[in-house]
């Protein structure tokens, strides 16, 4: 038989790891003992870190959402793009003034752009029409018709939902066809398949190719003056649009609305953006009756800018904490002196400072721990009702909700931590007289 033997150290470790933690446990109980005993008034002192953690979370899952929505759509312009536009004169006085050094935006500036400019892949002339009318006729607002090359949907990352984009042939010919927006296909022909279709804007019918998909859009927002709505407009090829339609406003506006250009990969568009710049006030004499738009640019810029939105809401919202968090001091005080008699029998049958400090500590982080899980019940809550009501995206992160909670133990930490030390420093003989 063989014999076997137990680590006199070790077994002792063990014995005592395991006592520590069932007198951890036995605080744990006792103090969520101590709270249940005062049910109102530890919900009523949790409730600011309720609504500290639910305004954090709320504000956060509010500026993901707007984050993704705004950088969804500058990545949709292009990160590889630079966008040129004409700047429309405000008066005829002004146009007559421009026409005197500038020709304003014409196909002449896009030949010459497509000879000067290194690392172009691809680029697109763009002309804009709001029709008079449209049928058959929408039950909102009139689409838009852009005469844009075939280019302009790879330019653009545009996706196809149902048929094609037209192609150069039809480009070169004029054809009379268009691919439609998704609201406006919606609103044109209905729910049902669009493939062969004819709408008619102004006077002139054409045959529908393709419709796109969903696209971001920037709401009111236009920028770089290149879409305001990309569901709710007509394209066709931009012969078609020179050829078969007349702007009747056009004597106040350029040849060209716009060209955009798409960067080979690796090419810098800051620096291309400067080249661009510098030709066309060359070709223009000086005139700045052209911006150019680099959404590169526009999405480091918004990135930044979300980034210092996010913080100043979150610092907003975590006043909510810091006012939880003194709430939680007061009561502990409080409690502390309702229960000095408690501390002095504790004491007087062996308990030692550390033991009381660690008693009421627990208790100030069980009032955090348990707002802060209210508290991200709330968020979730706050965050649906603003996505609801207000009809802004928002999302709420996993780490929004880590930090959130984890703020919040950290408050009944800080603010737990003095009144449980002057728990601690009472005098066990004058707590047992206290009455």
């Amino acid at each position: 038989m063989i014999a076997t033997s137990e680590n006199p150290q070790t077994g002792d470790r063990a014995h005592k790891t395991g006592f520590t933690i069932l007198r951890y446990f036995a605080d744990l109980m006792l103090a969520a003992d101590n709270l249940r005993a005062q049910k109102t008034r530890t919900f009523l002192t949790a409730l600011g870190i309720v609504f500290g953690v639910g305004s954090v979370i709320g504000m956060l899952a509010i500026g993901a959402g707007a984050r993704e929505e705004s950088l969804r759509f500058i990545e949709q312009l292009g990160v590889r793009n630079v966008l040129i536009d004409s700047r429309a004169a405000s008066s005829e006085e002004e146009l007559q003034q421009r026409r005197k050094a500038s020709p304003g935006l014409t196909e002449r500036d896009v030949r010459i752009l497509e000879a000067n400019i290194e690392g172009l892949e691809l680029y697109s002339a763009r002309k804009v029409l709001r029709p008079a009318k449209v049928l058959p006729k929408p039950p909102g607002d009139l689409p838009e018709m852009y005469g844009v090359r075939p280019s302009y949907l790879a330019i653009h990352n545009l996706r196809i939902a149902e048929g094609r984009f037209f192609n150069a042939t039809e480009d070169a010919s004029s054809a009379a066809v268009c691919v439609l927006g998704e609201s406006a296909k919606i609103n044109l022909i209905g729910y049902g398949p669009a493939i062969g279709k004819f709408v008619k804007v102004n006077d002139t019918w054409m045959e529908v190719l393709g419709v796109l998909g969903e696209q971001i859009t920037a709401g009111s927002t236009n920028v770089g003056a290149t879409m305001q709505d990309l569901n709710n407009i007509v394209f066709i090829p931009l012969n078609t649009f020179q050829y078969r339609f007349w702007d009747v406003s056009s004597y106040m506006k350029d040849d060209l609305d716009g060209v955009d250009l798409r960067l080979k990969e690796g090419v810098d568009s800051v620096q291309v953006a400067k080249v661009v710049a510098a030709i066309l006030n060359s070709t223009h004499h000086n005139i700045q009756d052209f911006t150019v738009t680099i959404p590169a640019a526009l999405l480091a810029q918004q990135k930044r800018t979300q980034t210092i939105f996010t913080y100043v809401m979150v610092a907003i919202a975590a006043i909510s904490l810091l006012v939880g968090g003194i709430g939680i001091m007061n009561i502990v005080l409080s409690t502390v002196l309702e229960r000095t008699r408690e501390i002095g029998i504790r004491r007087a049958i062996g308990a030692r400072r550390a033991d009381i400090v660690r008693q009421f500590l627990i208790e100030a982080v069980l009032i955090s721990g348990g707002g802060g899980v209210l508290g991200i019940a709330f968020g979730f809550f706050l965050s649906w009702l603003i996505a609801r009501l207000a009809e802004w995206k928002t999302i709420v992160a996993t780490s929004s909700v880590l930090i959130a909670f984890g703020v919040s133990v950290v408050v009944g930490v800080v603010f737990g931590i003095y009144p449980a030390m002057k728990a601690s420093r009472i005098d066990p003989i004058e707590a047992l007289r206290y009455e």
